[in-house]
């Protein structure tokens, strides 16, 4: 049974996919088209208080997606460094909250005991890509990373922290996927974007939502 598009009603998570990676947890098809509309929703009406903009790396390079945040704490990137702070880095306003939804969601698949207090939103053109990286700024790097796909598909690459091989994952409309245990600090990222995969956007392209522990709250 997919996520209900009601906030707080309780659901059952499809099973699981196996990857190949252990600790690389992925359910195919979790959010049905209802909740994701519900979700997108959420999302666009947050935009109106924590609007995208586009980031740069310390070093000045811009990034080729555009971000926001919800929730308590948000992920943000300028030449000050990588860090999470409480207020969106344009505007100077206070992150809006996070969905109850993705609460419920992370209840259901993180098996941790404290809640999410960011959520990480990357707007992806047709055009936009990410580089193979790893999350390393939270403080207790135990916690899991889960992450919803909305839009069109992506081709998600994925390989093990240290050496090895790469692998990679259509990620649709609707799946999602959580970095656990061995995997936590796996090295992954986009490699493109399936333009025209998916009709929930109206102007296509495709949203990830990242849900983390900062440890900053």
């Amino acid at each position: 049974m997919s996520l209900s598009s009601t906030p707080s009603a309780a659901f059952d998570l499809p099973p699981e996919t196996p990857t190949a990676l252990p600790g690389f947890r992925l359910w195919k098809g979790a959010f049905d088209r209802a909740a994701q509309v519900a979700l997108l929703a959420q999302v666009t009406a947050a935009e109106a208080t924590a609007p995208f903009y586009r980031p740069e790396t310390p070093g000045g390079r811009p990034f080729s997606v555009r971000m926001t945040n919800l929730g308590p704490m948000g992920w943000v990137s300028d030449r000050a460094g990588y860090r999470y702070q409480p207020t969106h880095p344009v505007t100077g306003a206070p992150w809006p909250p996070m969905p109850t939804i993705l609460l419920d969601l992370w209840r259901a698949t993180a098996a941790w005991p404290a809640p999410p207090d960011a959520c990480l939103v990357n707007l992806y053109d047709a055009r936009a890509r990410m580089g193979l990286h790893q999350d390393r700024d939270e403080a207790d790097l135990a916690a899991p990373v889960l992450s919803i796909s909305l839009g069109d598909a992506a081709v998600f690459r994925i390989g093990p922290a240290q050496v090895g091989p790469t692998a990679t994952v259509r990620l649709e409309s609707g799946d999602v996927c959580a970095l656990t245990g061995p995997a936590r600090l796996a090295r992954h990222g986009i490699d493109r974007v399936l333009a025209g995969s998916s009709t929930l956007l109206p102007d296509g392209g495709r949203l990830n939502l990242t849900l983390r522990r900062s440890g900053r709250t």
